[in-house]
């Protein structure tokens, strides 16, 4: 986990996959790097430093999520997104604001998992691999002829694991006994009258208090291989353990992302009619971006030092139609710019994921080779940045409808037309030729996502 990565090194690692917007990436370095200086000062200091929560301020399309995406891949921390948008006051019909919390304790659970099973791997594939060669000397003996056959099989286990190993026996089919996953039927369980975290953690419990069938199946040996290795790292990992590790790492390194913030953000005149519900909302979120207790079905969670990055387009509301309360939790605001011209042919070009990378990976799996020409580049940018001013700015994604129009030709028919091995050189002219409706501003509508 790389917790010691300095504000530079983080802005380092965001500017190749992000294009632009330095204040928002300075300001979320800072946040990361602040949680190894919190890991590294006095015991009776660290509860009372708290994260400083981020609001990202700007258009769709600009990189608010992926700028918070790839700082959780950085940092290896626990990450969710969630749309603000979807939840509900207490009361009304949908999903609360704590499930949040439920599903950043579930992502942390499952990647220490991960992680332990890259531990115990190698212990277990030796397991597997004895209980693959006792299921085909099982089978031969069922087969055997006579008792010097079974006995010479029973002699051989050695020859069989080589054979397991090169992979000959991949496609051979064999019986193997496999735990039967319990799962306790919870519709008659109060009526339904349980809530999510409740029905959640009595089912768990029960899958762990009834007793484990098993069920056989006959599969290849390379199905077999893989079912039973990830019943034997089960067994050799202790899942109290993880659940422990998984709550404290989400306690104090997990990441949560609200998206659509500003769709809550409703001004005093709209509290009615079907956006009622909006300042609940808000007033629900206040105890758990504050810090307060969720119950998981894997324990309680504390969310006192998870990061909180809220971000919003703010076309219609502004940052301060949401409740003061709520304001007062996220103390930093950034605001990210609108792209430029040359914003979009730096997205075009400079990310590790660029688009022009992507679809040069497509066509190279079907042994075709692109390239774009250099003006040809600038002119695709400038027709996706036309339109965004035209029509509604949807930012960089824009570019890939722009792309898709412009290459689909290829992509249809490259199997029928372009022989392999061909190289396709992109003009200017081709560009001007396949985007012409939508550099002229026609029939715009058939482009708008």
């Amino acid at each position: 986990m790389r917790l010691d990565l300095t504000p530079q090194e983080v802005v380092c690692e965001l500017d190749k996959h992000i294009v632009g917007q330095k204040a928002a990436k300075r300001q979320v370095a800072i946040a990361l790097r602040n949680r190894w200086r919190r890991m590294h000062v006095g015991h009776d200091l660290q509860n009372d430093i708290t994260p400083n929560n981020v609001l990202m301020i700007g258009a769709t399309g600009v990189g608010k999520t992926e700028i918070a995406r790839r700082l959780a891949k950085l940092s290896r921390a626990p990450f969710i997104k969630v749309e603000a948008s979807k939840f509900t006051e207490v009361g009304y019909m949908g999903r609360d604001v704590e499930s949040m919390v439920r599903d950043l304790a579930a992502q942390a659970v499952s990647m220490v998992e991960k992680e332990r099973q890259l531990q115990v791997e190698q212990e277990a594939e030796k397991t597997v691999e004895d209980r693959l060669v006792s299921a085909i000397l099982t089978a031969a003996q069922f087969s055997a002829h006579t008792a010097s056959d079974a006995s010479a099989l029973g002699s051989d286990r050695a020859a069989i694991k080589e054979q397991l190993r090169s992979g000959v026996l991949n496609n051979q089919e064999v019986e193997i006994d496999l735990q039967k996953a319990t799962h306790p039927g919870m519709g008659m369980i109060a009526g339904g009258a349980v809530d999510e975290a409740t029905m959640m953690g009595f089912q768990d419990m029960l899958s762990h208090v009834l007793p484990k069938k098993t069920q056989r199946r006959k599969v290849t040996i390379e199905q077999a291989r893989r079912l039973l290795l990830a019943e034997e790292m089960s067994k050799l990992i202790d899942m109290e353990a993880v659940k422990e590790e998984a709550l404290q790492r989400a306690g104090n390194l997990g990441i949560i992302f609200i998206d659509e913030i500003d769709k809550i953000a409703a001004k005093a005149d709209q509290a009615h009619g079907p956006d009622v519900s909006r300042a609940g909302v808000q007033r629900d979120m206040l105890p758990i971006v504050e810090g307060t207790s969720v119950s998981t079905k894997y324990g309680t969670i504390q969310t006192d030092h998870i990061l909180f990055i809220a971000a919003g387009a703010f076309h219609v509301s502004k940052p301060s139609d949401l409740i003061p309360e709520l304001q007062g939790r996220f103390p930093i605001r950034v605001e990210l710019h609108s792209l430029s011209k040359q914003d979009y042919v730096r997205i075009l070009k400079e990310p590790k994921n660029a688009l022009l990378v992507q679809y040069r990976a497509l066509l190279a799996a079907e042994n075709v080779h692109i390239e774009f020409e250099e003006e040809a580049i600038s002119q695709i940018a400038a027709i996706a940045y036309s339109i965004n001013g035209e029509t509604e700015n949807i930012g960089a994604r824009r570019l890939h409808t722009v792309m898709s129009h412009l290459l689909s030709p290829y992509l249809f028919e490259v199997l029928d037309q372009i022989v392999p091995g061909t190289h396709i050189n992109i003009t200017p002219t081709i560009v001007a030729e396949r985007l012409s409706e939508l550099s002229n501003g026609k029939d715009l509508n058939h482009f708008i996502i």
